[in-house]
C-alpha cells in the first residue's frame, strides 16, 4: 500500500465501544485472579502461578490503562505507540508463561498442555509482529510530521 494512502478506522464511537469493552475485560480478569480465591480457585493453575502473576497483573493493568487514555482521545500515532507497549507487555508475559509454565491439565484433558503451548507460541509470535509493525508504523507517522515542520502553538 503506497505511503498516501489513507486506511480507514472505526467510526470515534465504535472505537470507544471496543475501548469500554477491553477495559472492562481486563478489570474482570485482574478481580477473578486476585480477589479471594483468585487464581487458587482455578484448578488448572498451579503453585508456581504466583511467578507469573506479578507479570500477568501488570500486563492486564497497563492495557486497562492504555485503553482509558484511547476512549479520552486516540490519535493515530497515540494508538501505535500504546499498542507498541501492551504488545511487549503481551511478549513478556507469553515468554514467562512459557518458561514457568504453571498450568495442570490431567486425564482426558492432557491435550490442553500442548494447545496452550501452541497458543503461547502464536502469541509470542503475534507480539513480536505487532511490535515491529507498531515501531514501523510510529517510524512512518513520525516521518509525515517532522518536528521542523510541526506548527508552533501559543506564541
Amino acid at each position: 500500500m503506497p505511503l498516501t494512502t489513507t486506511e480507514s478506522r472505526p467510526r470515534p464511537a465504535s472505537r470507544r465501544v471496543g475501548y469500554l469493552v477491553a477495559i472492562a475485560v481486563n478489570a474482570a480478569l485482574l478481580i477473578v485472579l486476585n480477589a479471594q480465591p483468585g487464581w487458587q480457585g482455578l484448578s488448572f493453575l498451579t503453585s508456581a502461578t504466583p511467578q507469573v502473576l506479578g507479570l500477568v497483573n501488570a500486563s492486564m493493568a497497563v492495557a486497562l490503562a492504555v485503553n482509558l487514555v484511547y476512549w479520552a482521545r486516540d490519535p493515530r500515532w497515540l494508538k501505535s505507540l500504546g499498542d507498541l507497549v501492551t504488545a511487549g507487555f503481551t511478549l513478556a508475559v507469553a515468554i514467562r508463561l512459557w518458561q514457568v509454565f504453571p498450568f495442570a491439565f490431567h486425564g482426558s484433558a492432557a491435550w490442553l498442555a500442548t494447545a496452550v503451548r501452541v497458543l503461547l507460541i502464536a502469541g509470542i509470535t503475534g507480539a513480536g509482529i505487532a511490535i515491529v509493525a507498531q515501531a514501523v508504523t510510529l517510524a512512518l507517522l513520525a516521518s509525515r510530521y517532522p518536528l521542523h515542520h510541526r506548527p508552533r502553538t501559543g506564541h
